[in-house]
């Protein structure tokens, strides 16, 4: 049984909202010491999780727009590129799109 994690939205907001306290707590103790150099390092910590978390909510709110609009639709026009190009592009998408071609291709003969 898989237990799923947290949604990207709420480790945003919870990591947002460590950060915050430990900034006010930073400012009001206004500690100089180790604890105030730990306290500023977790800071840092909890706000870039909050922002790799927010872009990830970001990213996967439009993979699914680009995926509602532009179904059906070859992936960014990729005709006539070869297969060279899409594997040192590194385009998931569109290497499936052209190994789809080629199969089709193959199984008409």
């Amino acid at each position: 049984m898989r237990v799923p994690g947290p949604d990207a939205r709420t480790v945003a907001a919870v990591a947002a909202t460590v950060a915050v306290a430990l900034l006010v707590t930073l400012v009001l103790w206004r500690r100089q010491d180790l604890v105030g150099v730990v306290l500023a390092l977790l800071c840092v910590l909890s706000a870039t999780v909050a922002g790799v978390s927010l872009t990830a909510v970001r990213q996967r709110d439009d993979a699914e727009s680009d995926a509602t609009t532009a179904a059906g639709q070859p992936a960014d026009g990729l005709y006539g590129i070869d297969a060279d190009t899409l594997e040192t592009l590194d385009n998931l998408d569109a290497v499936r799109a052209m190994r789809e071609r080629h199969r089709d291709r193959f199984s008409d003969r």
